[in-house]
């Protein structure tokens, strides 16, 4: 009986060879695109699952109120995670990790003992032991316990073991960082490479060395390990007692006002788990890690489940139109003797192996695109073939995709009475199917409503392109690495200064995109007691040339000057921001304080963009200090290929141990949201998959629909219908249930990119001819499908039509 099934289901894919091609087709795009987005949402969902202990895994957050608002930051003081580790029993380790440049973190030049040339590196970060227990760091050579617990140790990954100690003994070998011989680091470990899918990704661990961080300055992400079947709840509520032994009494030493104490006094510590890091991080806490979207694996999800349906109601839906075609098989084989349950199990059959060859075409389709899939979402999948439940899952699924998209046709066909098929009664209903023009439009509603997210994701993406950003990002050339130069910054940047393409010069690591210096402190404006106004803001050291050099506009008074002496003391710039939030409507010449330093305001800037566009600006202040962790340089007008030239002259005869490092401030700026880009490109490519899939269901039925009423079109030709008349009476129908799809589709495609948009403080508006133009989309793609058959259909000659009367 199967052998038969199978004969049978052949001659029905030889006969309707169009029909196959789509139902196949389709069900193989819709599989491919399937499997892409759960490779994605599979990467995605398995960041810092690798610990052992992630679940008793925690980093510490902090939140407080001021002036009504909830402030979140990720960021302790030194002793922290010391005063946790002694004063709470269920914490049973403590560590803190630093990832800030100015401590030493990021980017630094790298050089073994005994070679001449130093190579820049980038993913250095600073933890103590406590921390390198914590995060797990398996080490290849070298002792565990005691990796960081000596000044001037170096843990270094192993892949960076292999490029600068190929002969593999790595081990105790001597290096320097930023060409200073006179503080040399010894490798103490070699650790095996932090995975991809870690929230923090580094090569080199450097200990704490901060002999300086007390309990008032916040630099350090504290991470916890805590004992099993710990009360979260109970302990982050204990863990407030923190502010009242330690940090409440610090800042009184350090004079800090009454109403600074009671932002304190708000203070609250929560555990946020280590696994929620990377997908669940609050866009308060800047913590300048990478991070994904919880809302975009589950956007990408529903793709998922929205193309594989599409591609499943493609299937039921010429399944069931075809059923007048096989209308009088079904009358035949019931009249011979054939019972219900052997018609089901025949389709049911169909129905299973045309899902299991559109399986085996899916995963080679999807094997085909998974490289540029790849390239598109920066990411380093593979198909898991060595996994044994991947085979397993796969054939599951083509059995349970193949027997639930074959139920209704199975039963519908096999419902049929022998008399009325014979008598030819179900060709005329078949023609026009509530169930088939229901599913037509949830198909294109579907599309509409992604091509509205498409259409408002670029546009979205061109307004963070083209918005001013209150500085001149254009032909700015950056230079790391030049913290070796030390004390010959001025001369080289004399040197450079010097050349005919170059404009103007800055020494400042402090720049207004992701991996600048940062630096927060707590202003209030002098003399104001408790009832002060104090506000969180960045403080920048930046030399007399920043602000000319970044072509940031000035707004009231001067910028720095060396013709007065003081502006290196105690000078400061604010941007507009700060002087709002301080309540200054006249700043030039007010004194502000940060507990430590009191600074006079010599001028404002207009407000720039230093961080994402998906968040708001905030206050910022300029001093003159020394930060000589990069070299900006604005370009002349001409080929910067030449002025680069030039600069790699200049940087060759200053330091010719380091081969030059630069990028263009403008590629950075970009980098800051290749999130959101990539994010874009996945959203539009898989709605892209879905639209192929409804419009291969359109046209098939398009199709079908033609060959119904091909005899009908040939006598309307033959009493004289005009072209015109055939062809709206081939597509008028469609094109009702088009339009009823659009206006479905509108407003449930304006509430979900309205929630999309919620997260950037910076966003377009959702104005009315996005919703026309993805109208109009959506119209073009049904015309131009379904008019392949009209048109076809309308200029049919009579006589082919009627040749069988």
């Amino acid at each position: 009986m199967f052998k038969n099934h199978l004969n049978i289901a052949w001659r029905t894919i030889k006969k309707d060879r169009l029909f196959t091609f789509i139902k196949i087709g389709g069900f193989a795009v819709g599989i491919a695109a399937c499997l892409l987005i759960a490779l994605f949402i599979r990467n995605e969902l398995s960041y810092d699952q690798h610990y052992a202990n992630r679940d008793q895994m925690y980093r510490v957050v902090f939140q407080g109120v001021l002036q009504g608002e909830v402030m979140k930051s990720t960021h302790f003081q030194l002793p922290f995670a010391d005063a946790l580790q002694s004063d709470f029993p269920e914490i049973v380790k403590a560590g803190k990790v630093n990832t800030i440049e100015i401590f030493g973190a990021g980017k630094r030049g790298f050089r073994i003992n005994g070679e001449r040339e130093s190579t820049f590196e980038e993913n250095f970060i600073i933890a103590d032991q406590e921390a390198f227990d914590i995060l797990e760091i398996n080490l290849e050579q070298g002792d565990a316990t005691t990796a960081l617990t000596n000044p001037k140790s170096l843990v270094i990954s192993k892949s960076k073991a292999d490029k600068y100690f190929p002969n593999g003994n790595a081990l105790q070998q001597t290096v320097f960082l930023d060409n200073d011989t006179s503080n040399p680091y010894t490798v103490t470990g070699v650790m095996q490479d932090v995975p991809k899918n870690s929230h923090l990704d580094f090569d080199f661990m450097l200990p704490v060395e901060d002999n300086y961080g007390g309990w008032t300055n916040q630099n350090y992400f504290t991470y916890v390990l805590v004992n099993p079947n710990t009360n979260i709840q109970e302990l982050e509520q204990k863990m407030s007692l923190i502010v009242e032994k330690y940090i409440i009494p610090a800042q009184i030493k350090r004079g800090r006002s009454e109403s600074f104490l009671d932002v304190l006094r708000t203070a609250e510590y929560k555990l946020q788990p280590v696994s929620d890091i990377y997908l669940k991080s609050d866009l308060k806490m800047q913590d300048g890690l990478k991070h994904g979207d919880i809302k975009f694996v589950w956007l990408f999800a529903a793709i998922a489940i929205f193309v594989l349906l599409l591609a499943i109601i493609n299937f039921i839906n010429l399944s069931t139109a075809k059923s007048a075609n096989r209308a009088k098989e079904v009358g035949l084989r019931k009249t011979i003797g054939a019972f219900r349950n052997n018609l089901v199990n025949q389709f049911l059959t169909e129905s299973v192996i045309f899902s299991i060859i559109s399986f085996v075409l899916g995963i080679v389709l999807a094997w085909a695109l998974l490289p540029t899939f790849n390239e598109i979402a920066d990411k380093n999948m593979v198909l898991p073939w060595s996994n044994w439940w991947f085979a397993a899952v796969l054939l599951i699924s083509a059995l349970l995709v193949g027997v639930l998209a074959g139920l209704y046709p199975a039963f519908y066909l096999s419902a049929f009475r022998p008399a009325s098929v014979l008598k030819g009664k179900l060709s005329i209903g078949s023609k026009s199917g509530k169930l088939r023009s229901g599913l037509v439009v949830f198909q294109f509603t579907t599309s509409v409503i992604l091509i509205i997210g498409t259409l408002i994701i670029y546009r979205q993406m061109d307004f963070i392109v083209s918005k001013e950003l209150g500085y001149d990002k254009e032909k700015v050339v950056v230079l790391e690495g030049t913290n070796v130069l030390a004390g010959k910054m001025e001369s080289f940047k004399e040197q450079l200064s010097a050349l005919s393409q170059v404009k103007s010069v800055t020494a400042s690591n402090y720049l207004p995109v992701d991996g600048g210096s940062r630096n927060g402190n707590t202003f209030m404006v002098d003399g104001q007691d408790d009832g002060g106004r104090g506000i969180p803001a960045q403080i920048w050291k930046v030399d007399y040339d920043y602000i000319k050099t970044l072509g940031i506009q000035l707004q009231k008074g001067r910028s720095f000057s060396k013709e007065f002496a003081f502006d290196s003391i105690n000078s400061i710039v604010i941007n507009t921001k700060m002087a709002s939030e301080l309540g200054l409507l006249d700043p030039i010449g007010k004194k502000l304080n940060n507990n430590s330093e009191v600074f006079t305001i010599i001028g404002v800037i207009e407000d720039f963009h230093f961080k994402s566009l998906k968040e708001d600006i905030s206050a910022l202040s300029l001093v003159i200090g020394k930060d000589i962790g990069s070299i900006s340089l604005k370009l002349e007008k001409g080929n910067p290929a030449d002025a680069l030239a030039s600069i790699e002259k200049v940087w060759n005869k200053n330091i010719p141990n380091q081969a030059l490092n630069y990028t263009f401030l403008e590629q950075e700026f970009a980098q800051m949201h290749n999130d959101v880009r990539r994010m874009g490109k996945i959203f539009n490519s898989f709605a892209l998959f879905a639209i192929l899939v409804a419009c291969l269901g359109l046209f098939a039925l398009s199709a079908f629909m033609v060959e119904q009423r091909r005899k009908e079109i040939s006598i309307r030709r033959v009493l004289g219908a005009p072209f015109k008349n055939i062809y709206q009476l081939l597509t008028i129908d469609f094109l009702k249930l088009i339009l009823i799809s659009i206006c479905i589709a509108i407003p449930i495609g304006w509430y979900l990119m309205n929630r999309w948009l919620e997260d950037f403080a910076y966003r377009i508006s959702i104005g009315w001819e996005i919703f026309l133009t993805a109208a109009f989309i959506a119209l073009g793609i049904a015309v131009l499908t379904i008019s392949y058959q009209s048109v076809g259909a309308a200029l049919l000659k009579p006589t082919k039509g009627l040749r069988t009367e």
